[in-house]
């Protein structure tokens, strides 16, 4: 079976802060499967380091005011065809994250308090029948 994996997951140096988030049972999932690493935020286009962003409704602003929903969902987009180009039909994505975010996400507010909701990369590989799983759930799949 093939995987989408949030590439931080893995320890690839692409979130917001220029940082990987390396989770200890990533590299068993290599063992396991055949694991596509995927960063949509670059793959929308944004730049590794900047700024922090959050899910405000249905736009993605970064801290400081700018709208970055059309990379956001650019990235979204190409993850989708990504996951269809190499058969994937299970994705483990990083949680609160506002692009892959999956069940719960930072509330818009920049102050770390987290909500319901779905990231948009998370929301449209769902909507796409993609099954969808955060890092605390990998050991589901192990």
């Amino acid at each position: 079976m093939r995987l989408l994996v949030s590439a931080c997951l893995l320890g690839v140096c692409c979130r917001y802060d220029g940082a990987g988030k390396t989770h200890p049972l990533a590299g068993e999932l290599m063992t396991r499967y055949t694991v596509i690493p995927v960063c949509p935020e670059q793959l929308g286009g944004l730049p590794t380091p900047r700024p922090p962003a959050e899910r405000q409704g249905e736009r993605v602003m970064a801290k400081g005011g700018l709208d970055v929903t059309e990379p956001y969902r650019r990235g979204a987009e190409e993850t989708l065809k990504l996951s269809r180009l190499f058969g994937c039909q299970t994705a483990v994505l990083k949680e609160r994250s506002p692009s892959c975010g999956c069940g719960h996400i930072y509330d818009g507010t920049f102050s770390g308090t987290v909500t319901t909701g779905d990231g948009v990369t998370a929301a449209l590989l769902r909507e796409n029948g993609i099954s969808v799983l955060g890092e605390s759930q990998i050991e589901t799949l192990l």
